[in-house]
């Protein structure tokens, strides 16, 4: 079954966060406009770019949307 970006992320959340994408996905949690079925990456970039200053870069998104990727490939 396919996941959406945001369903995949949450995997990652923790408390405390240990690291950048654990506290990307613990913000993405408490962001209720986050688009939750999105699987494109220009929607979720252009949201996150436009939208959130809860990332303290994109390459974090980035690495994480390489993890995503790499997952449903695997599936």
């Amino acid at each position: 079954m396919h996941k959406s970006f945001y369903h995949y992320l949450m995997k990652y959340r923790e408390e405390p966060p240990r690291d950048e994408l654990a506290a990307f996905a613990n913000a993405a949690f408490g962001d209720h406009s986050f688009p939750k079925t999105a699987d494109s990456y220009d929607v979720l970039s252009r949201y996150l770019e436009m939208d959130v200053d809860y990332l303290p870069t994109m390459s974090v998104f980035d690495t994480a949307w390489e993890k995503y990727e790499q997952d449903e490939l695997n599936r």
